[in-house]
């Protein structure tokens, strides 16, 4: 398991790191190895809050090149010019997108049949923990080792619902004006704002 780190001054409320793990390495390793890509774009696809803006700017920031985030949203034209300004320039692009999208420009079509896919995965078991603690500790919580276990156990894996959960739990924390999480007040907690299923809780 590691992290990347961005090596530009961002504001303090964005993230500055990102962490890899099972799930996420495949395209990590791409991007690192972006010299090698057939054509001088890439295109990054993942679930909603995995990080992909985040691993785009890290890119962009090391390698002077561009990206463009929600692609599926910006005009088709506007990325054919990019993509083909990343070829002449010889600077990379990254189109960042959640998932595939039908590309209706037959000249873009062409270009995005020919540009390497690099997919970011729901988060593995090993980074489930990780997620979780450093959602916990960007919300000043304290959670103990043996929480963080038993939420891996029980929450479901994706990274919109870790975060669900960091955000139910730092609710409850504030209410209780106390911010040491524990079993027995997450259970409750998470089991209200149904992000644990109550069978489930039960078992420890």
């Amino acid at each position: 398991m590691s992290q990347l780190a961005l090596p530009l001054v961002i504001p303090e409320t964005s993230e500055t790191e990102f962490l890899v793990g099972e799930s996420n390495a495949r395209a990590v390793q791409m991007l690192e190895r972006w010299a090698t890509w057939p054509v001088m774009a890439g295109l990054l696809i993942g679930p909603r809050k995995s990080g992909k803006s985040l691993l785009a700017r890290i890119f962009a920031a090391k390698t002077e090149g561009n990206f463009i985030d929600d692609a599926d949203r910006v005009s088709e034209t506007a990325i054919f010019h990019a993509w083909n300004k990343a070829q002449a320039d010889h600077k990379p692009l990254l189109i960042v997108t959640e998932e595939l999208w039908p590309v209706k420009l037959p000249d873009l079509r062409s270009r995005m049949a020919a540009t390497p896919l690099l997919t970011l995965q729901p988060p593995d078991d090993a980074l489930v923990p990780l997620l979780l603690n450093k959602f916990f500790e960007r919300r000043l919580l304290v959670a103990p080792p043996e929480l963080i276990a038993w939420l891996t156990k029980r929450v479901e894996r994706s990274h919109v619902a870790l975060i669900r959960v960091a955000d139910a739990l730092e609710n409850d924390a504030h209410e209780r004006r106390s911010p040491r999480l524990s079993i027995t007040h997450s259970r409750a907690t998470l089991i209200r704002a149904g992000l644990l299923a109550e069978s489930e809780s039960e078992t420890q």
